[in-house]
């Protein structure tokens, strides 16, 4: 199955980063992570599967959620619960950082912040309330800039 140059790039680079945690991206997991990474636009677990199948004919939903989990521990993929779906996020800093992504109702692109000025807020407003935030993923739904001027 061929990936974009784009996808190959940061298929190349999840590796390195895997490397030097000392886990394994396989090639079932690597193959999952780049379906993720040549798409526009969230994808779904099942839409994985049916992607999978095309290539690897015993695919099973456990196959693609045992690679989702991995890829989610290892920071490489981010799931949107709004959407049940996973972005890639190939960022060779911090693994477990917090995010932040807008959501266009219109033509359903995602867009991940990594707004640390957000972070610090959520943490304070938490503080203030005698909570500790473990992780946090924000969510906001809207229009994007391409949408509103259509």
């Amino acid at each position: 199955m061929g990936f974009s140059a784009r996808t190959e790039t940061l298929l190349t680079r999840a590796n390195v980063i895997c490397d030097g945690r000392g886990v394994r991206l396989t090639d079932l997991r690597r193959q999952v992570l780049g379906l993720i990474l040549d798409r526009d636009a969230p994808t779904g677990a099942y839409d994985l599967l049916d992607q999978l199948r095309s290539t690897r004919h015993g695919a099973a939903p456990p196959t693609v959620y045992r690679a989702l989990e991995f890829l989610q521990e290892q920071g490489l993929v981010h799931k949107l619960e709004r959407l049940s779906a996973f972005v890639g996020c190939i960022a060779e800093e911090d693994h477990d950082h917090a995010a932040q992504f807008l959501i266009c109702r219109s033509c359903g692109r995602v867009t991940e912040l990594e707004d640390h000025e957000l972070a610090h807020a959520l943490d304070d407003a938490a503080k203030r309330l005698g909570f500790t935030v473990g992780k946090a993923t924000i969510e906001a739904e809207g229009q994007c800039a391409a949408c509103a001027r259509a």
